[in-house]
């Protein structure tokens, strides 16, 4: 399965991923309608520890324990091996957050629900917008080992 990686040493930490990750998640045509003078909520985030940067986001792990901790049976892992929520069945309990060993797993900015990455595939794209428009090609969308 495709998983979205980081390469730490070309990361720059200008954090275009996370905008690119609200804005293809806002179902609003065009980014600065979707983003300007608005709080974005990206499925992912940068960290930055010194002169190293690199995004968190969701391993689609082989064994994932967020599903295994979800009461409500909201998370649930695809045929394609995505890792998806179903904001509808979730109760908000975020034990889904506290369990991820990759802090992956966010509160949704409403605080009701989870949310994560989805690879972009719940919005119709055929690539997640943090690799395509990563400046730097710092993420990258491919198969490796499996995680987890």
């Amino acid at each position: 399965m495709k998983r979205i990686y980081v390469n730490e040493q070309w990361c720059l930490g200008c954090h275009l991923c996370e905008y690119e990750c609200a804005y293809a998640n806002s179902g609003i045509a065009g980014m600065v309608r979707a983003l300007k003078g608005k709080a974005i909520h990206p499925r992912l985030r940068v960290e930055d520890a010194g002169d190293v940067h690199f995004a968190v986001n969701c391993r689609h792990c082989t064994d994932p324990v967020c599903i295994k901790s979800c009461i409500s049976g909201a998370l649930t892992k695809g045929k394609d091996g995505v890792v998806r929520i179903d904001r509808q069945k979730c109760v908000g309990c975020l034990t889904c957050v506290l369990v991820c060993p990759y802090g992956a797993v966010l509160s949704s900015p409403e605080g009701h629900a989870a949310m994560k990455c989805q690879l972009c595939t719940d919005n119709g794209r055929d690539m997640p917008n943090c690799v395509k428009y990563c400046p730097n090609g710092a993420i990258v969308y491919e198969e490796r080992e499996a995680a987890r």
